[in-house]
């Protein structure tokens, strides 16, 4: 993705210096199918999961300074939210005749709270409808590019994009609408919501590769079809030693979240994104 000349948005609170892992302590090493076992549990549960990769006492605020690799990893992510305010300013300017109003994006390192709980590194980036934040520890490209094998600058935008997408259906109050259904559902059900959900995040941000076409570097859309298919909940059960067991997705499999991607970038319209309306998914 080309991002040179690409203005950094303002929209960043960045807590990393406060960061340096997030708790005092030893660590427990955990790798291969075990880090991606737990990983899983987090991306399934929205549980945090630093207490199976950690220990010690309890989280320490330690002032730190940055590393070369993380400035990059910041700059990167804070040029990339850029493209999404400019992009879905217009969109709503064009499609809904409305403003659109940005989230702030949250960097932080290791573990921080937020209003709708700890966010952790382990169970990977989430946007909070509470304060309209996105929370984002750039470690987890690294974890999506070795652990996911989802590798390229665009797989990480992606990332981005997607929770982006949570604000937009916070903005067009499908969050709420969702959540209500979910509190009335019982638990299958309210899986199938949120991958319904889910799925029309991953198709919103293909609108947005659409529209930021003129950035791409050849085979930046292929980056973002794998990484959707590399974090699909079947592949991620398969990971994690499990048989895939659809009740529990909620996500979606590899190829809904790669296909629904993909029909946003080919129509370039929210209402190409209504996957509460599709019987078939």
């Amino acid at each position: 993705m080309r991002l040179r000349g690409v203005r950094g948005s303002r929209n960043v609170e960045d807590r990393r210096r406060s960061g340096g892992g997030g708790r005092a302590g030893g660590a427990v090493r955990v790798g291969g199918l075990g880090l991606l076992a737990v990983l899983a549990i987090g991306y399934f549960t929205g549980i945090d999961v630093t207490p199976l990769l950690t220990q010690g006492g309890p989280t320490a605020a330690v002032p730190r300074d940055l590393t070369p690799e993380e400035e990059q990893a910041a700059e990167f992510s804070t040029r990339v939210l850029a493209t999404t305010e400019q992009v879905w300013g217009q969109v709503f300017s064009r499609q809904l005749d409305r403003p659109y109003t940005p989230p702030v994006l949250v960097l932080f390192s290791g573990v921080t709270q937020s209003p709708c709980g700890g966010a952790s590194g382990a169970t990977g980036p989430f946007y909070c409808p509470v304060d309209h934040k996105a929370y984002l520890d750039t470690q987890f490209f690294a974890t999506l590019s070795r652990q996911f094998g989802a590798s390229g600058d665009f797989a990480a935008a992606y990332v981005i994009a997607h929770e982006v997408a949570h604000h937009v259906q916070n903005e067009l109050g499908i969050l709420g609408q969702v959540d209500g259904l979910r509190r009335q559902s019982s638990r299958s059900q309210a899986n199938a919501l949120t991958v319904r959900l889910e799925l029309q995040a991953d198709c919103l941000s293909g609108v947005w590769a659409q529209a930021v076409d003129g950035l791409l570097d050849p085979g930046d859309i292929d980056e973002a079809l794998n990484a959707a298919r590399m974090i699909g909940d079947d592949r991620l059960q398969r990971q994690a030693g499990q048989i895939p067991r659809p009740h529990t997705f909620t996500h979606g499999t590899s190829e809904q979240r790669s296909g629904w991607f993909r029909r946003g970038y080919d129509a370039g319209r929210i209402e190409a994104c209504d996957t509460f309306s599709d019987q078939s998914l």
